[in-house]
């Protein structure tokens, strides 16, 4: 889906802090949101030079963004990022929980305390660590927190990624859980559960040929990129287009999953 020529009014304005946004979807999702007039936390941890670069394409573009750097396995971190972002632009709307990664494919037999740690806590911890700091910013005005789940939540992972896929099926449960004590306050909480998408993510821990393997079981004969995720997570940004929708998750995987 193209989102450049996209125009969704009600996102202008908005300040939105995005997670893991220096490269891949969170690098899309932070040019898209840009695009849409809101204001963008950017967040990074390693990725110092193509968090520094993608800001600077978003601000000679006209766009609004902020500079934030926190390590995602640690809660206090995930709090200051949310504060400064919120501090950098008056205000914070939205929270897009998109950090995240699978360490590295390590079966399950031999599995230790440490791998299962850094897994969990960069994709579990950051999540809850990040919307606990922003629900107070949330509820002054409502809003919204999409998080990002996987593929991998529903069929356990490929080879070596079953950990990382029961942390994302954790995400997935804490979605609805939250989504239920939250819209009381007026903050929509959704996700999105992309399949197998071409982005450094894949580069890291895929060989070519696991990713021709998933591409033969995908109907719509191709992987996916980055952009193709962008109009599921604007949509549920939105309260004109999703209002009425909480604890959802889309799936985004070109028909290799269709649950």
């Amino acid at each position: 889906m193209s989102t450049s020529k996209l125009v969704i009014p009600d996102l202008a304005g908005k300040a939105v802090l995005i997670t893991g946004a220096s490269t891949g979807i969170g690098a899309a999702l932070a040019t898209a949101f840009a695009a849409q007039g809101a204001s963008v936390g950017l967040h990074y941890n390693s990725s110092v030079d193509a968090a520094q670069a993608l800001a600077g394409t978003i601000e000679a573009a006209g766009g609004k963004v902020a500079l934030v750097r926190a390590d995602a396995t640690k809660s206090l971190e995930m709090k200051r990022a949310v504060e400064n972002t919120a501090a950098a632009f008056g205000r914070l709307d939205g929270l897009i929980n998109n950090a995240g990664g699978m360490v590295a494919r390590v079966r399950y037999e031999d599995m230790t305390d440490e791998h299962y740690d850094a897994v969990m806590d960069l994709n579990g911890r950051s999540v809850i660590a990040a919307s606990r700091a922003a629900i107070p910013y949330l509820k002054e005005h409502g809003g919204f927190i999409i998080n990002t789940t996987s593929i991998a939540a529903r069929n356990g992972g490929s080879n070596g990624a079953g950990v990382y896929g029961s942390s994302k099926a954790f995400v997935a449960t804490v979605t609805r859980g939250m989504a239920k004590e939250l819209i009381p306050f007026g903050i929509r909480v959704n996700a999105v559960a992309p399949g197998v998408i071409t982005t450094p993510f894949h580069e890291r821990y895929s060989t070519p040929a696991q990713l021709q393997a998933q591409l033969a079981t995908i109907p719509q004969g191709r992987l996916g990129v980055a952009e193709d995720c962008v109009g599921a997570y604007l949509f549920l940004a939105s309260e004109n287009l999703s209002g009425y929708i909480i604890g959802q998750t889309i799936e985004v995987n070109g028909g290799m999953m269709m649950p």
